[in-house]
């Protein structure tokens, strides 16, 4: 089935479904969405390639949404010189209409990219708490301007960092919104570091900063999904087709975060998806068959035996068991 501008509608909705029979088996308490946009470069003449600025490359312009256990919930192929907020209505109201059923507190981040009114409005209309990298400009910067003078003395080794926040209305926005400053002095530097923040948290400062930042780790995953499962292999001409390939890169990718995230122990459950593919997808074994059973030899090099067997026993665990008969 095919969807909107020609991405395949019942492939995009197979991760959530997975990913709920995932959270039936370990309910969360929340949910943590992290939107982003990746690059997948191009070498060949692929429908809607196109040359990105930005990323300096001729390429496709990918849109990913991610929770807070490396889980990705949507994803989206497109043109690579849309905005990186393009379409985002597409892969983000499928996920909120899920998880609507789930009863359990949402919250979004993303950044700069994602500054928009709308995107607020979405949020706040479904009582979604978010924190969204806001643009500098010289309102902002007026607003802080008491926090831009230069500390007096010698600079510390460490960063002098200070935190602030305040109402803000911008142009086009229908009533202010919380914007949360940082802004950090390092020692070597003439120019202080700022960041603004946009939220309807109501958690103080710090908080609101140190909960953005975890934002950073949907780079790593998407790391992962370029490294790992080579997910920028797009090399088929028409665009449906490679938006096809990206959603079977997307199953793949969340079956390998969920052996990670479900089946490892806690010794190695910071392995990445490449370790985990070289050390229990890809490792080479000798078979030795005999006649009523066949022996797979492995090398303990790579994963010790009391290692592999609890991996495969918690896989065993996975599995549903049948009713007990009764008597």
């Amino acid at each position: 089935m095919v969807g909107d501008r020609g991405q395949p509608g019942s492939l995009a909705d197979l991760s959530g479904v997975w990913i709920d029979r995932v959270h039936e088996c370990k309910p969360p308490r929340t949910i943590v969405l992290d939107m982003d946009s990746s690059e997948s470069p191009t070498h060949g003449e692929q429908e809607g390639s196109v040359w990105n600025g930005h990323f300096g490359c001729t390429c496709y312009h990918p849109l990913f949404l991610f929770n807070q256990f490396g889980d990705l919930e949507r994803c989206l192929l497109r043109p690579g010189n849309v905005h990186s907020a393009e379409d985002w209505r597409l892969v983000l109201e499928p996920v909120i209409a899920r998880y609507r059923e789930w009863g359990i507190a949402i919250y979004f981040r993303a950044d700069a990219a994602f500054a928009k009114p709308e995107i607020y409005e979405l949020l706040e209309a479904e009582g979604i708490r978010y924190a969204i990298r806001l643009p500098a400009n010289q309102v902002l910067q007026r607003r802080i301007g008491h926090l831009l003078t230069r500390p007096v003395g010698r600079p510390p080794k460490k960063p002098v960092v200070w935190f602030t926040s305040f109402r803000y209305q911008a142009k086009g926005w229908t009533r202010p919104r919380r914007v949360v400053a940082k802004v950090e002095w390092h020692q070597g530097e003439l120019w202080p570091r700022v960041g603004f923040i946009v939220t309807n948290l109501t958690r103080p400062n710090r908080r609101v900063v140190k909960f953005y930042n975890g934002r950073g780790t949907a780079e790593q995953w998407i790391r992962e999904g370029k490294n790992a499962l080579r997910w920028t292999r797009l090399s088929c001409h028409a665009v449906r087709h490679n938006a096809v390939r990206l959603q079977l890169h997307a199953l793949a990718y969340n079956l390998a975060n969920f052996m990670r995230t479900l089946a490892l122990p806690e010794e190695v459950e910071h392995w990445s998806l490449t370790t985990l593919r070289e050390k229990l997808v890809k490792i080479g074994a000798r078979i030795v068959r005999h006649g009523r059973y066949v022996v797979f030899q492995l090398a303990e090099v790579a994963v010790p035996r009391s290692l592999f067997a609890d991996v495969l026993r918690r896989i065993d665990d996975l599995r549903p068991r049948p009713p007990p008969l009764r008597a």
